[in-house]
């Protein structure tokens, strides 16, 4: 069955307003037309809904029944229809999914969660870890932004920089080696960070290049995993400085630089161009900027070198 939304605007006014006349007014319409729009809606509910009585229009048991759910209905619709008003953080109810790389998490997280506690105590943030493989979530609705280092290939899709990290190289704070030469990192034993396994990553092309060879004996998922290797012993691990400086000192590990020229790691958001006018998006799209500011690029951020994706 078909139904002309309209109705439900006209049957609000006749409701409200007990005749035809008075709904007229109220709509800016003819006494015919909307004496029409009578019509359909008694046939479409069948019921009479108003019936004359004397001089007046008395409503039937079924429309008192409706009348408070068809109002409600007019105004929820007439709110979707309407000019977006200004963001009211207080009384903001949302979930925003977020899926991001873990060194993002744990850097960024508790900042962020923060921040949006502060501003906005009815949002929720659902922090997901980075899969094994690429999806269409952010088309699809199931995630809201995504933090990583490569940017997206979908025209549909928008990004910004928010930041970069500087690769450094992550060793037990007792390792013997002091000045950490290209030798001494290409002798060593290293664990890799991949999401799907991958034992070869781009700082083995630019060893190659120049005739090098590492040797990786392990990787793992996530970067503070790697971390917990290295803190065992034997093991080194280039990782972003910044992304990971709170993790290292914890673990009381030593960061040395990379012996190679400076390598910068991009930090990417992504989202769907739908929530290019969303405001409320924009809003935690500030917050997260702000956040990743303050632990990447802010007054003692590392030096930016050649930008590779990892």
């Amino acid at each position: 069955m078909q139904l002309d939304l309209n109705l439900l605007t006209a049957l609000d006014a006749l409701l409200e307003e007990g005749s035809v006349a008075g709904a007229a007014d109220r709509l800016h319409l003819t006494a015919p037309a909307v004496s029409r729009a009578l019509g359909r809606i008694r046939r479409v509910m069948g019921d009479e809904i108003l019936v004359r009585t004397g001089r007046t229009m008395t409503p039937t048991p079924r429309a008192l029944a409706v009348r408070e759910q068809v109002h409600a209905l007019v105004q929820q619709a007439q709110l979707v229809l309407s000019a977006e008003h200004e963001l009211d953080l207080t009384t903001l109810d949302r979930t925003f999914t977020l899926k991001w790389h873990d060194a993002v998490v744990n850097t960024i997280g508790p900042d962020l969660l923060a921040a949006v506690r502060a501003q906005a105590p009815g949002v929720r943030l659902r922090l997901l870890a980075e899969t094994d493989a690429d999806t269409d979530e952010l088309r699809h609705g199931h995630v809201d932004l995504e933090i990583g280092s490569n940017p997206p290939v979908s025209a549909d899709i928008r990004h910004e920089v928010m930041a970069s990290d500087l690769l450094v190289v992550a060793v037990p704070d007792d390792h013997p080696a002091s000045p950490f030469t290209i030798k001494n990192y290409v002798a060593a034993e290293h664990i890799t960070v991949s999401r799907r396994g991958r034992l070869h990553d781009p700082i083995d092309d630019l060893l190659h290049a120049r005739g090098l060879t590492r040797r990786v004996v392990a990787t793992v998922p996530t970067v503070a995993a790697a971390l917990r290797f290295v803190q065992r012993g034997g093991l080194v691990a280039t990782v972003p400085e910044r992304m990971t400086g709170a993790v290292v000192a914890e673990l009381g590990l030593r960061l040395v630089p990379l012996p190679l020229d400076p390598i910068s790691i991009p930090v990417i958001a992504a989202w769907h161009q739908r929530y290019d006018g969303d405001r409320a998006h924009s809003w935690l799209r500030e917050q997260i900027r702000t956040a990743v500011y303050q632990a990447v690029d802010g007054p003692n951020a590392a030096k930016k070198g050649r930008e590779l994706p990892i």
